[in-house]
């Protein structure tokens, strides 16, 4: 096996080659190398492709009108919000039902529940009849979010509220309260103070 450069035994001599050819003069492991220039044809397709490439990214490659003008991105990410929101339902976190009541799609499925099944004692604008108000800062049994969780799931059955739990679930549970948090801003700072 021949590993340096020997210029004395070329397997292929010079006056064999075709007419243009070039033989470099050098073997290295039993290889001799053509020392020729690319076909025409095949350089202006990597130049062409070269210069394309940098007028579509330059030029073409505009990403930034996908959902910008009709809001189609937002609409997008707020599904994707939602859906993450949903699977995550963590009943003790706080900061989760504040998240799910700044979320449309979760006050809206909220406001369906509640108007099919809270009107009748707290009203339509939450301000109450026979069940207490929802709107005021005065919350008897904890305003914090976990706690109207909790006060809507197990009912107070002293008071007249039945457990709601086994006929809403827990995941139309959290969508009223995040109707009922979305109603009540001023809920949120009495929270932080505490």
């Amino acid at each position: 096996m021949n590993t340096g450069e020997d210029n004395n035994e070329l397997p292929v001599k010079k006056e064999d080659l075709p007419e243009g050819v070039i033989l470099r003069d050098h073997v290295v492991d039993g290889i001799q190398e053509y020392d020729q220039r690319l076909p025409r044809w095949w350089l202006c397709i990597l130049m062409g492709m070269i210069v394309f490439s940098i007028i579509y990214w330059l030029v073409l490659d505009d990403r930034s009108y996908l959902g910008a003008e009709d809001g189609q991105l937002e609409t997008k990410l707020d599904a994707l919000a939602t859906k993450r929101l949903a699977s995550s339902i963590d009943v003790s976190n706080d900061g989760l039902f504040w998240e799910m009541s700044r979320n449309p799609a979760f006050v809206s499925a909220g406001q369906s529940s509640y108007e099919a099944n809270c009107i009748a004692c707290h009203g339509k604008e939450l301000k109450g009849g026979i069940g207490f108000n929802l709107v005021d800062e005065a919350w008897v049994h904890g305003s914090k979010p976990s706690e109207i969780y909790v006060t809507i799931d197990k009912g107070v059955p002293e008071k007249g509220m039945q457990a709601w739990g086994t006929l809403l679930g827990q995941k139309r549970i959290a969508e009223v309260v995040a109707y009922v948090l979305s109603k009540n801003p001023g809920l949120r700072a009495s929270n932080v103070e505490r």
